[in-house]
């Protein structure tokens, strides 16, 4: 199994479960998410969701073996997950890293609790691609511009305690601490109404995604470029054979 799934009390804990591969996500994987998240939609029994991993990761994104299109799924988008339009709120239990498309489930979170442990990243310009699941606008909504910058543009790390006091995490815990803090966030929720809860959660979809829709056709674009030249292929490559990537996009792009 990708996933590893448990009801506590009205929440629906979901463990991202491939620690062999840092929980990287190939299609099983997103299968399973989108099945979870179907059930904590479709169960009136469930009031929220935690998603989580294990101590050492979050998720470290995408399985690099993907093809493009694996991991979409028709109710989720991206993972399962990323263009989901929820009425429940889904909390991101973080220890660890959540580097690329783990961030960038993180972000499509509701809230986010992480460990003293976690650390989130974009490596992806460091592979030759780009943050393609929401992270080239989702970051600079959460995050000062600046600094969602400087993490899509060099693949630097932000640790939880900077995270945290720049308003990107809701919660900071102690290790090993983060689902249990998410499932208190997620008792509060269940102890508020219902029908409220799922109201403020559609209107503010509502708003955000008037703004979406150009973000995804900026994202596609970006996208387009970055698959037309050879860095992607070198740097996955490289990413495979262990050893720095010899760029060549700077010598066939007009400047």
């Amino acid at each position: 199994m990708s996933i590893a799934t448990e009801r506590v009390r009205k929440t629906l804990v979901i463990r991202l479960d491939r620690p062999a591969k840092r929980n990287a996500v190939d299609r099983d994987m997103s299968l399973a998410l989108d099945a979870a998240l179907n059930t904590l939609e479709d169960d009136p029994s469930l009031r929220a969701a935690v998603i989580t991993g294990h101590d050492s990761v979050f998720s470290a994104g995408s399985d690099l073996r993907n093809a493009p299109g694996d991991t979409w799924t028709d109710r989720g988008g991206e993972y399962g997950l990323i263009r989901r339009r929820r009425a429940k709120p889904l909390i991101a239990a973080v220890e660890g890293l959540a580097y690329g498309g783990g961030f960038e489930i993180a972000l499509a979170c509701d809230m986010i609790v992480a460990s003293a442990t976690a650390t989130f990243a974009f490596p992806e310009v460091l592979r030759g691609v780009l943050a393609a699941s929401g992270g080239l606008f989702r970051a600079p909504r959460a995050l000062p511009l600046h600094i969602a910058k400087e993490m899509l543009l060099t693949g630097r790390p932000l640790t939880a305690e900077r995270a945290q006091t720049l308003g990107l995490v809701n919660l900071l815990s102690e290790p090993g601490q983060a689902l249990a803090q998410a499932l208190l966030i997620a008792d509060d929720v269940a102890a508020a109404s219902p029908v409220s809860v799922e109201a403020t959660m559609r209107a503010v979809a509502d708003v955000v995604e008037r703004e979406d829709e150009q973000a995804w056709q900026a994202t596609a674009d970006a996208f387009a470029v970055v698959r037309q030249g050879p860095d992607e292929r070198e740097g996955i490559s490289a990413f495979f054979e262990k050893r720095p990537p010899k760029w060549m996009g700077d010598q066939i792009y007009d400047r």
